[in-house]
């Protein structure tokens, strides 16, 4: 298959996408690649629990270990820092060195961190423990999907496990919210790091015996300027974006972190314009299908979490649901994401990549935009239900939809640069709605009271809405499916 996109080249035309209008019959998995896709996509829902599975209990974390209220942040903050700062480089290194490797040696990484912290007896032993979690999760996550685009050639078998994966995943955030609450009750915080040491010797166990190692025939020099200078501008611009969700968006920390990130990542584009053996070559930055991929992912990360964020808010500033209560009524979220991630890949083996994302969007944001009509009575979670079980679905489309086109049309050994990216694109979707929207909340406060809290709460979700709606035009716009037999 040929990895050149002449329309994107000539850059006179829209990017041509997978093309699903007229493609064989399905292909059977095998035992062995459905014990390989069980053991990948094991890892990845591990990952996806791992970045809210904590959020419930940070109070109680801050008692038991002795943070002080106002460094309560870096629990999170140090994980999301390392997972969003390192997972491009690691994409690269695993494509470099071996995905399979990189992948195993990261999951040895996250079950050894993931002990020390549930052990933790300090400050200091529980953050050094959150930063070999993340950098661990940079480097697992893009190696774990590379092993899974590689395993499974383009087309439905990948789309089916990319679905999966998708599903999964975005379970996992919503599980991790549950099971963190209900390990915190029940048990101990502790139990929020312990549960990860079986899984994780799980796979290494049975990982190597079905996943193959990734082979490069001629393996160029890693590309230390633009390592360097990516992986810092990404570390500044999260840090960034986490200061001005505690601070604001007008604090100097967070202004600084952000400029410094834009100079970064400028510096980085100029190194790989001139590098021999690039990091990321600029080739693939250009090609349409990975840029407006990406930005399709990186709205539809933004927006769902946020959102998320908005209506915990309003489940409990509003309605007044307990923490553990408002959290399981994202239950319904987590079943229309796993729903969606099911369909996905008969939709797109129907209406092609370009047409998921478009109807994916539109579901979303029409859902979204129904949680306008919200009132502060609890009459209406029976509303809050049924909407964000169907954007959960519609958002799921479209993280697949994103998924699918930003990793086809490139060779596979390129797979672990694009999943990187993908990954890179993920973790900062996350790391930026959560500020953004509360941002946009703030702003839209009244006088104060519960009234005033909705007003504000219905702002930012209007602003949500308008988000999603944005990013389906531009997929509308930018992209298009191919034709049968078409180039990609």
């Amino acid at each position: 298959m040929s990895v050149t996109d002449p329309e994107a080249a000539a850059g006179s035309a829209p990017c041509r996408v997978p093309d699903t209008a007229a493609r064989p019959a399905t292909p059977a998995l095998t035992p062995r690649l459905r014990l390989t896709l069980v053991v990948l996509l094991a890892a990845q829902f591990m990952l996806a629990v791992d970045f809210s599975i904590l959020n419930v209990a940070l109070p109680v974390i801050g008692e038991g270990v002795g943070f002080s209220p106002g460094n309560l942040q870096w629990i999170g903050t140090a994980f999301a820092l390392c997972a969003a700062g390192f997972t491009l480089l690691f994409g690269r290194v695993a494509d470099l060195f071996g995905r399979r490797r990189v992948f195993l040696g990261g999951l040895a990484v996250l079950g050894v961190a993931s002990l020390v912290g549930g052990l933790a007896r300090d400050p200091e032993v529980l953050i050094a423990a959150r930063v070999l979690q993340g950098l661990a999760t940079a480097a697992v996550t893009p190696a774990g999907l590379s092993l899974l685009t590689t395993s499974f050639p383009e087309g439905p078998l990948r789309e089916r496990a990319l679905g999966l994966n998708g599903a999964l995943m975005s379970a996992g955030f919503t599980t991790g919210a549950i099971l963190g609450g209900l390990l915190t009750d029940l048990l101990s915080w502790r139990w929020a790091f312990f549960v990860n040491v079986p899984v994780a010797l799980a796979v290494l166990v049975v990982a190597p015996m079905v996943v193959k190692e990734s082979r490069v025939r001629k393996r160029p020099r890693l590309d230390v300027p633009g390592a360097v200078s990516v992986t810092l501008g990404l570390l500044a611009v999260v840090l960034g974006l986490t200061r001005a969700g505690e601070h604001g968006w007008g604090s100097p920390s967070a202004l600084v972190a952000l400029a410094a990130g834009a100079v970064l990542l400028v510096v980085f584009y100029a190194v790989e314009r001139g590098a021999t053996a690039p990091l990321v070559p600029v080739g693939v930055l250009g090609k349409r299908s990975v840029a407006w991929g990406n930005a399709a992912g990186l709205i539809a990360f933004l927006t769902e979490t946020s959102l998320v964020f908005l209506l915990t808010l309003y489940l409990q500033e509003v309605l007044g649901f307990s923490p553990l209560a408002a959290g399981l009524s994202f239950g319904v979220l987590g079943v229309g994401t796993v729903v969606g991630g099911t369909l996905a890949p008969r939709v797109i083996g129907r209406l092609g990549t370009r047409r998921t994302l478009i109807v994916g969007g539109a579901v979303q944001t029409v859902f979204t935009a129904a949680l306008l009509g919200l009132g502060d009575e609890r009459s209406w979670l029976g509303l809050l239900l049924v909407c964000t079980f169907a954007g959960g679905v519609g958002n799921m489309l479209v993280i697949v939809g994103f998924m699918v086109t930003a990793t086809s049309g490139l060779a596979d050994h390129e797979q672990g640069l694009a999943t990187g990216l993908a990954t890179m694109t993920q973790q900062i979707g996350i790391t930026m709605g959560t500020p953004v929207m509360s941002a946009v909340a703030t702003a839209g406060l009244g006088d104060g009271g519960t009234t005033a809290v909705l007003g504000g709460l219905k702002v930012a979700i209007a602003v949500n809405a308008a988000v999603v709606l944005l990013g389906t035009l531009t997929s509308a716009v930018f992209l298009r499916d191919g034709r049968a037999g078409a180039p990609r």
